[in-house]
């Protein structure tokens, strides 16, 4: 009688026991997306751009100067600009002048340093005079890159003979001779200048001749 209480108030007890279900909550892991810093481009060409020395004249006289262009063409597909440093060397008695050309530290050197962007084109005209006849030979050398990548230079050189026939008539003045020298006229048209001029004169002084005054004497 003592022992089914007990067992009696066991069965109540677990009949009231509840279940209960403990629900995890799941964790997010925010991962943070890393934003790769992009290389930088290397500058350089995608095609070939064009830089060339070609002689024009090679003959020096009293109306002419010697002349070289330097001729430079960026194609538009590149997105780097074109850099080239060209430098000229003469003998003595030669005297070199172009847009942007500066005389160098060396006796008988010039050098000048251009640009061209994408899509455009240069070109330098150098003029060469001399101070006395005879045959010379100047040299060109240079050396063109793409942006600041010096690095990734070509070269470009000329050596070209001149013939002097007759020295310049201002081998110290950088303006072109073709354009402001001293050029003689030949002696034809000096001889037709003179005549038209005393043709003029004579024409002129028949015209202020007064005319003849006719006197009629009337006889009674």
């Amino acid at each position: 009688m003592v022992v089914m209480p007990a067992i009696a108030q066991e069965n109540d007890t677990a009949a009231n026991v509840t279940n209960v279900t403990v629900t995890a909550t799941p964790v997010i892991e925010q991962i943070a997306a890393e934003t790769a810093t992009p290389a930088p481009t290397e500058a350089k060409f995608r095609t070939g751009p064009t830089v060339t020395l070609r002689p024009v004249n090679d003959v020096i006289d009293k109306s002419q100067d010697g002349l070289v262009e330097l001729y430079m063409y960026n194609p538009s597909v590149n997105d780097v600009t074109l850099t080239a440093d060209v430098q000229v060397g003469v003998p003595s008695g030669i005297h070199v002048y172009g847009a942007g050309f500066g005389s160098g530290g060396a006796a008988g050197t010039v050098a000048g340093t251009f640009t061209v962007p994408p899509g455009a084109t240069r070109t330098i005209k150098i003029n060469i005079k001399a101070e006395r006849a005879g045959t010379v030979t100047v040299h060109f050398a240079g050396l063109y890159w793409p942006g600041d990548d010096k690095d990734a230079f070509q070269q470009i050189s000329l050596t070209h003979p001149l013939t002097v026939s007759e020295p310049s008539p201002n081998p110290t003045d950088p303006k072109p001779t073709a354009e402001g020298g001293m050029k003689e006229l030949p002696y034809t048209y000096i001889i037709v200048g003179c005549l038209a001029v005393i043709a003029i004169v004579f024409i002129a002084m028949m015209l202020r001749k007064p005319p003849k005054t006719e006197v009629v004497i009337e006889e009674e």
